[in-house]
């Protein structure tokens, strides 16, 4: 663990129809690096996965946390709702994030893994799908994975799906694509939790497995 907190740098990511941005965070001793795909309606400045990821800069990770759609298309989906809920899109957005990754020198020698929350885990599963090659470990919290429809299958990645226990019709899904699943895959229920987590001690609960998760799992990659 390193005392002296990293700095956070903003990142542009070209996507062709624009940019993306991204804040990304590196501890001097990194062992590995994870990307944070958000849920519907969110963005980089999620405080539940800014807390997350400050427990991954603890046990040395390095986080970037990006908003997976352009200034331009946000304006649209505020109006229209529908680009949030577009998996195919964000699934490319976050593919960019790990290309981006692998050529910056800062984390291009880094191990990565992918952090989704609601249905930013869908867009992650079919990420992880596509870049078999890159991507070490995968953490969902809250995380609708039914949404990667048939991708499921193909993903390869050690996959943790994190899950309120009082969330019961999300509970069910991610029991459902457990079954699904080829890779090595675990539920963990997190008792009393609903939806987002906001009961006493359940974020923090949701930080120390997604650590644990990443640090087993990246590590061994290096």
């Amino acid at each position: 663990m390193n005392d002296r907190p990293a700095p956070v740098d903003e990142v542009q990511i070209d996507v062709g129809t624009g940019r993306i941005i991204g804040d990304l965070v590196v501890p001097e001793a990194a062992t590995g690096v994870v990307v944070f795909a958000h849920g519907s309606g969110s963005s980089r400045h999620s405080s539940r996965n800014r807390r997350v990821a400050a427990t991954l800069h603890d046990d040395d990770l390095a986080t970037l946390l990006i908003d997976l759609l352009t200034a331009e298309e946000e304006q649209v989906d505020l109006r229209t709702r529908e680009l949030r809920f577009d998996i195919e899109l964000l699934a490319t957005r976050v593919a960019a994030a790990m290309d981006w990754l692998r050529q910056d020198e800062r984390t291009q020698q880094l191990p990565v893994g992918l952090f989704g929350a609601s249905t930013g885990a869908a867009a992650a599963l079919v990420a992880a799908a596509r870049r078999p090659d890159t991507v070490g470990a995968i953490v969902s919290r809250g995380g609708r994975p039914d949404l990667a429809g048939s991708v499921l299958a193909e993903v390869r990645a050690p996959t943790l799906l994190i899950v309120g226990g009082r969330d019961r019709m999300v509970l069910d899904l991610n029991r459902t694509a457990e079954a699904v699943m080829v890779a090595d895959v675990e539920v963990v229920v997190v008792p009393g939790a609903t939806h987002l987590f906001e009961e006493p001690g359940a974020l923090e609960q949701v930080a120390r497995l997604a650590s644990g998760h990443f640090s087993r799992h990246l590590r061994s990659l290096r």
